[in-house]
């Protein structure tokens, strides 16, 4: 299950898949990357799942993702609306998402993802919100310099074709569904305007 990466790199969003890999149930047999895009952190979790699937509407992201997994064994990508396409509910060990789900319904997708999940499995959400209060955006303005020095170290790239939308719901709004949908969720918010729901089915 162990491969090298030759596609890596570094962005708002790869920043926050070693918090997808650390919340990974040990063993995994199964998981679940929604909107996978190029493929990086499926790719990733193959290196530590049974089995990975990766699920992307955009027929080229899919295309890249394949592409780049080469021969990977136990390593699958699909393109097709996630909301829409059959997977097996109560199948995935692992099932997660980075910077996707403010593109799809929000309670839909959340309430699809855990009924992916086998009983014990674990849910992990990254997402993006909006600005509503003035305190939301106080906190972007005190950590925005700290941010523009950290992409310009690391160099942050974004692969080129990425669908971009913007989030439509308010952090208050996201973290009073995802509790609503998911009582016991732990919601917490980040840095690179990114906020977090961790939630292991019972």
């Amino acid at each position: 299950m162990t491969h090298t990466d030759d596609h890596d790199y570094w962005n708002h969003n790869t920043h926050y898949h070693r918090l997808v890999l650390d919340a990974m149930p040990d063993p995994c047999e199964a998981a679940l990357d929604v909107g996978c895009g190029e493929g990086l952190l499926a790719r990733r979790l193959a290196t530590r799942a049974r089995r990975v699937t990766g699920v992307d509407r955009s027929a080229e992201m899919i295309r890249r993702a394949r592409e780049r997994a080469g021969a990977s064994g136990g390593l699958e990508f699909v393109a097709a609306d996630f909301l829409r396409h059959p997977f097996p509910e109560g199948a995935y060990d692992l099932v997660c998402s980075v910077a996707v789900i403010h593109h799809m319904d929000f309670t839909s997708a959340l309430t699809r993802m855990a009924d992916l999940l086998r009983p014990g499995g674990t849910l992990v959400v990254v997402g993006l919100a909006r600005n509503r209060t003035p305190l939301d955006w106080a906190r972007d303005v005190a950590v925005l310099p700290a941010v523009m020095v950290v992409d310009r170290v690391r160099g942050k790239a974004d692969p080129a074709g990425m669908p971009m939308a913007d989030p439509e719901m308010s952090w208050g709004q996201v973290r009073r569904e995802a509790l609503r949908l998911l009582p016991g969720a732990r919601f917490r918010r980040h840095l690179y305007w990114r906020y977090s729901v961790r939630w292991r089915r019972p």
